[in-house]
Formats: C-alpha cells, sequence, structure tokens
C-alpha cells in the first residue's frame, strides 16, 4: 500500500510544482481555467495555496528520498507531506462547495487530494495492536502510551 503512496506522492509533489509554474507563467488556457479566472480576487485565492502546496511538496520529496536511502524520519515527513496534501483538497472543495461550483475539471483532483491520503495516514498512524503501556513502532519513531485519560507523550528514539 504504502508503495502506491509513494508513487502517487511522486507524482502529486512535481504536480504542485508544475502548477504553480505554469500559472505563474499565464500558460493555463482560459478554458481550463476555473470559474472567475480572471477575477484578481479569485487569482489570490488560488495564490494562497501556494505555501501549502510548496510544503506538501518539499516535506514529500524529502520524506521519499530519506525512505529511499534509509532516513529515520522519512515517515514522519511522509505523514506531514500527506497530511497539508489532504487539508489543500479539502480546502478546495470547501470553496467550490460554498460558491456552488461543481466543475468536474477542478473537482476530480481536488478529491484526488483529499483521498489518495487518507489509506497512508491511516496506515501510518495505527497503533498497531497497542495496549495500555506498550511501544508503538512507525518507521523509528516509538510512540509509548498509557491511556489513563491523562497523558499520551511522543519521543523519537533509536
Amino acid at each position: 500500500m504504502l508503495r502506491a503512496t509513494k508513487a502517487l506522492m511522486l507524482v502529486t509533489d512535481l504536480g504542485f510544482v508544475v502548477y504553480f509554474s505554469v500559472t505563474g507563467l499565464g500558460l493555463i488556457p482560459p478554458e481550463w481555467a476555473f470559474a472567475d479566472y480572471g477575477n484578481p480576487l479569485m487569482a489570490d485565492w488560488n495564490w494562497s495555496f501556494l505555501w501549502i502546496d510548496l510544503l506538501a511538496s518539499a516535506t514529500g520529496l524529502t520524506s521519499l528520498w530519506l525512505l529511499r536511502t534509509g532516513g529515520a524520519r522519512g515517515a514522519g515527513l511522509m505523514l506531514v507531506s500527506l497530511v497539508l496534501t489532504m487539508a489543500s483538497g479539502l480546502m478546495a472543495i470547501a470553496f467550490w462547495t460554498l460558491r456552488g461550483d461543481f466543475s468536474l475539471a477542478w473537482w476530480i483532483p481536488n478529491l484526488y487530494l483529499l483521498l489518495f491520503p487518507i489509506p497512508a495516514i491511516a496506515a501510518l498512524t495505527a497503533p498497531s495492536a497497542a495496549r495500555d503501556g506498550e511501544t508503538v513502532e512507525l518507521g523509528r519513531i516509538r510512540e509509548d502510551r498509557w491511556w489513563s485519560g491523562q497523558w499520551c507523550s511522543t519521543s523519537a528514539r533509536r
């Protein structure tokens, strides 16, 4: 499952960089653009995604490199990237829903951003049969838990 996620992350993270490069260069044909693309407020809305999308790309590409080279923090960065990607898709879908704009050309990519991370996020955060006092391994990150309702601590150890 994570093998498919890694491939999807690579395509998505490079896609974010390509999308903002193409947008910045004004290469998106008007017929492909989202509704009210020429409206400065809508252009600002679109550019407001630059930082979350590029941060998702940076953490995603770094995590893929770390996982490939055996870096201990690859799984943690993968989780960060997937959550940022999912948040980006959710924000766009919420916006288009509020506007009542249901163009499949923009809904499909944003639903993809919202949904493809879910299985990997679930896998990366699953307690893998942890019980009170047991330790859960996520890559090299260990999470010690006791569920008295008072405390849950997480620490990175080797």
